[in-house]
């Protein structure tokens, strides 16, 4: 009998689930199976490929370079099979499982609450999990299928992506109502030496987007504060005398003021993401079509 004849489906979505949550008891789970039979399909499916697949780890298994591969090939098979088996046009209403979105603070906060509302109303049945950006295991997470879809901006995007331009977005200068630069119109000199906020989620330190904008005119901001997420800086704002440049649709409902600038910073793309193996999926074709009429 040839390798061929010995796989089935069943064995292809287990693989599929330990390659999500490298771990027995989280697939069965999900796969709504025992533990054991999950073990029972992990043998069959190393007999079958005469590799280990996957090594043991302290809390889970680990996949080999092999299974990492194989599990490219695994999903293009799952996505295929789905829409040979599917006898009407993708249904919302009738979707499960889990979709997870990978999301700036500020795409959480602009982006995704009308997203949400249309996924919950048009598919009930499905289940989300929003997790935040993580700039640098992002490839890993996509590429494992433990993220379906990242909503960011390009620099954070791996070029080979498919990418949706929803908007163009630009910063502005704001500050508190009761710090001592409100109601002025400094230069924009006066604004760099100006005690500055800067919010650096994908990673702590003081360089800010708009940095190499401020160096064009020959100036360097004085940061003195570097927050993880942008929705903290209004408030850090309201207990220091200090300056933040923030998105402009972050701050429509903020208790802070605009400081106007002789000169405004570049405006940038707001995008969503996914990686390529996804492209065909009829879910994920269907989420993304939410975000086009955004």
């Amino acid at each position: 009998m040839g390798r061929l004849d010995r796989l089935d489906i069943k064995q292809l979505r287990v693989f599929q689930a330990l390659i999500r949550e490298e771990n027995a008891s989280k697939a069965a789970s999900q796969l709504g199976l025992t533990q054991q039979a999950v073990s029972e399909h992990l043998k069959k499916l190393r007999d079958v490929f005469d590799d280990r697949l996957f090594v043991r780890k302290t809390n889970g298994f680990v996949p080999t370079p092999f299974a990492q591969e194989l599990s490219i090939k695994v999903d293009k098979l799952l996505i295929d099979f789905s829409a040979l088996m599917a006898t009407s046009r993708f249904s919302p209403e009738k979707a499960k499982g889990t979709f997870v979105i990978s999301a700036t603070d500020y795409a959480q906060q602009v982006v995704l609450p009308p997203l949400i509302a249309k996924l919950r109303l048009q598919a009930p049945k499905l289940k989300l999990i929003v997790r935040d950006f993580e700039i640098d295991t992002l490839h890993d997470l996509m590429e494992g299928g433990k993220v379906n879809l990242a909503i960011a901006f390009p620099d954070y995007i791996p070029q080979s992506y498919r990418v949706l331009k929803l908007f163009e977005e630009h910063h502005v200068c704001v500050t508190s109502p009761r710090s001592s630069i409100s109601g002025k119109k400094p230069s924009l000199a006066e604004v760099a030496e100006y005690p500055t906020i800067i919010a650096s989620p994908s990673r702590p330190n003081f360089k800010g987007s708009i940095d190499d904008w401020f160096s064009q005119f020959g100036l360097k901001r004085n940061v003195v504060i570097s927050a993880p997420c942008f929705s903290i800086v209004p408030m850090y704002l309201e207990t220091t005398d200090s300056i933040a440049f923030l998105p402009s649709r972050a701050i429509e409902s903020l208790d802070v003021v605009t400081i106007p600038l002789d000169h405004s910073p570049d405006s940038f793309d707001v995008i969503a993401a996914w990686h390529p193996r996804y492209h065909d999926d009829p879910l994920q074709q269907w989420v993304v079509s939410l975000l086009e009429v955004e």
